[in-house]
């Protein structure tokens, strides 16, 4: 059975969705405010975390930032504002996704299905020991580039940002996501730094006249396209 916290400080919407949640047979936790949610986040386990951005005695959004720290456990960030800026202050401070009240238990239901398929391939990643595409491999366990029968050096960082690209194939990266990442939650460097790490990369991986391995979508971010 899989565990849910809800950080919530409108009890009749804290009580709907734990009504709801528990009869779809999830086991659910409950804080009202900020600091109690934090405690409960952090000292137990559990498989998502449903965080209001608005809460008493710390905020949404300094809560998601101080779990990140210590733990990946899943964030699906609740706000009751509809601002661009909002969401994106949610997602930047280690949200996973968010929804928007008010809204449809079908529509919760939906991205919690969502965000647990995201988990568990993740999972599934972890575990594979080598991604390919055209003619490089990375292997995993021993850290190596190869291209064709090559083997290229890069850096950790170099190296860790490749992965994210191998591993996300087909799928566009922001930078806000690569940052995340790479250099992770709490990193406080700019996002231009991406910008500054994929020239590295694709002076060190791309042949003179190939297509890049590593594609620009224009004011979105990157992307490994096959």
């Amino acid at each position: 059975m899989k565990r849910i916290l809800v950080i919530e400080d409108e009890k009749n919407l804290s009580r709907f969705i734990e009504l709801e949640l528990t009869y779809e047979g999830y086991e659910i936790g409950q804080a009202y405010d900020g600091r109690e949610g934090l405690d409960l986040a952090l000292n137990q386990e559990w498989d998502i975390i449903l965080l209001d951005l608005m809460l008493p005695s710390l905020s949404g959004l300094e809560v998601c930032r101080r779990i990140r720290q210590v733990k990946a456990t899943p964030i699906l960030m609740i706000t009751a504002r509809d601002s661009v800026m909002d969401r994106v202050s949610g997602l930047d401070s280690g949200a996973d996704d968010y929804i928007i009240k008010p809204f449809a238990i079908e529509e919760l239901l939906a991205r919690l299905r969502a965000v647990f398929r995201r988990s568990e391939n993740e999972a599934q990643l972890s575990h594979q020991t080598s991604f390919s595409y055209r003619d490089l491999v990375v292997k995993k366990e021993s850290r190596q580039v190869l291209k064709g029968d090559r083997e290229i050096e890069v850096t950790k960082r170099e190296y860790d940002l490749l992965l994210a690209f191998m591993e996300n194939q087909n799928i566009v990266l922001t930078r806000e996501v690569l940052l995340n990442k790479v250099w992770g939650y709490d990193t406080e460097v700019e996002t231009n730094v991406v910008d500054v790490y994929v020239r590295y990369l694709r002076n060190k991986i791309d042949g003179p006249g190939d297509d890049s391995y590593i594609q620009t979508v224009r004011g979105t971010g990157y992307v490994m396209r096959s």
